[in-house]
């Protein structure tokens, strides 16, 4: 009898376990199943490490993904390359973060149907990106290596982020990808992954920090005798500017007059407003974290905070990072988060719509309106306005020096102040030389055929 009652209460007590792990899975499957479904890598949802449901389209509707029966691209090769580091690969290779974050609301999940409950073929993705605009980029960049970005300053809509040499999904290439040749580094997003060595549009920078800190700074005269001398080293400037008062040293890209406001400012200074202004902290949106710069005057000597000042040292920003900067100051000291994804449907539903988000205030108003001043001063008095027709653009050029036997970064960074065209743009060529002379015309092509685009 005791054995009998013993068996029994084993196969009760077994009862209860199998009761209680079953209820456990039905709650857990309850409450998690959509993350298990859909979790990256998933073979539901992915396929060679990249999202397989669904179609993504530009702002103003053109195909560039149709992933309903396999990867099918956009039948022009230049918008193939020119978005295949944000719609992605058929192998995983190139990977699409932004998509991927928005996996649910593009495939959805229900606990009757699985992943079908948006229809068999998922929804539709609509970025904020132009095809057009890409397309002109990627030509007036040409056989550059680099990276061109637009956003909206005022909603945050990217409108073009190209990143050369760009990679054609349907025409893999073989050779020369990581050999230095004429693909190497295609698979590398420049806007959001890459840092640059910025040169002299870093002198934005350390402006602003000036007119923040440093009271009579506009009243201050600087003379250039084309070397600046501190101790047994010297900052050289490529001319002699004589005496000048800020606007004009910063119209010069004088680096004397910044290598004195350098030694006014200090390297605490200057470090606290790197901090502030944000210049080389990572951005994220969409699921997408861009590469966080470099800004480190610990142990630096006044020769090296000089350097800095002017964008050489050790300084490095990303270009996807310092746009947003230049948005701030474009919105009077504040500016917005840049984003991808503008809308995703699926049938009748719409499951996402983005939505402005403003960052905090980054410097005063007033501090702002005098970098808008100076920074327009520089278009119309050196760049030339003319460049940009029906357009008032603002704009700071940089030629950072690499080393070695690499030509510098060109460099073009600034913004449209017109209401109807609130862009900022940036323009990083490497190995191009003066950003006066290559990133400039860049720079001309893509915001004209940005305002093509917006004038429809």
């Amino acid at each position: 009898m005791n054995r009998i009652a013993l068996r029994a209460y084993i196969v009760i007590l077994v009862a209860v376990l199998l009761l209680g792990g079953f209820s456990f899975f039905l709650f857990e499957y309850a409450t998690q199943a959509e993350d298990w479904v859909i979790q990256n890598g998933s073979p539901h949802v992915y396929d060679g490490g990249n999202i397989a449901t669904g179609v993504v389209t530009d702002r103003e509707g053109v195909l560039l993904l149709d992933m309903t029966d396999g990867r099918k691209y956009s039948s022009s090769e230049a918008v193939r390359k020119t978005t295949v580091h944000w719609v992605g690969d058929r192998y995983g290779s190139v990977n699409a973060p932004a998509l991927s974050h928005y996996s649910t609301e593009l495939t959805g999940f229900d606990m009757l149907t699985g992943t079908y409950k948006y229809g068999e073929n998922g929804g539709v993705a609509r970025l904020t990106l132009s095809s057009k605009v890409q397309t002109a980029a990627l030509e007036a960049l040409g056989e550059y290596k680099g990276t061109v970005g637009v956003y909206n300053y005022k909603t945050g809509e990217l409108i073009c982020a190209v990143t050369t040499p760009g990679y054609d999904p349907d025409n893999v290439p073989t050779t020369g990808l990581e050999t230095g040749g004429p693909n190497e580094g295609i698979y590398v997003n420049r806007f959001t992954q890459s840092v640059y060595i910025p040169g002299s549009i870093f002198k934005v920078v350390t402006l602003a920090a000036a007119l923040e800190t440093i009271p009579d700074v506009q009243e201050q005269k600087f003379t250039c005798t084309g070397e600046y001398k501190l101790g047994s080293k010297k900052i050289t400037c490529e001319e002699k500017h004589g005496n000048q008062d800020l606007k004009m040293a910063f119209r010069n890209s004088c680096n004397c007059a910044f290598a004195e406001i350098s030694q006014q400012l200090g390297a605490d200074t200057l470090e606290r407003f790197v901090e502030q202004f944000g210049v080389t902290k990572s951005v994220q949106f969409d699921g997408i974290t861009t590469k966080a710069g470099n800004y480190d005057l610990e142990g630096a000597m006044s020769w090296d905070i000089a350097w800095s000042s002017i964008g050489q040292y050790t300084d490095q920003v990303n270009p996807c990072t310092f746009l947003t900067f230049m948005g701030a100051i474009a919105g009077d000291g504040q500016g917005v988060t840049p984003y991808l994804v503008e809308k995703i449907t699926c049938d009748s539903t719409v499951t996402y719509a983005a939505k402005t988000e403003t960052r905090d205030r980054i410097m005063s108003a007033s501090t702002a309106k005098v970098l808008q001043e100076y920074l327009g001063f520089n278009v119309e008095n050196k760049y030339g306005s003319d460049k940009f027709p029906g357009m008032t653009v603002c704009g700071k050029t940089g030629t950072g020096e690499v080393g070695g036997n690499k030509k510098p970064n060109a460099m073009f960074v600034g913004f449209v102040e017109d209401a109807q065209y609130p862009l900022a743009f940036i323009v990083a060529v490497e190995d191009g030389g003066y950003g006066v002379k290559v990133s400039v015309p860049i720079a001309a092509k893509v915001l004209a055929a940005c305002k093509e685009a917006l004038d429809k």
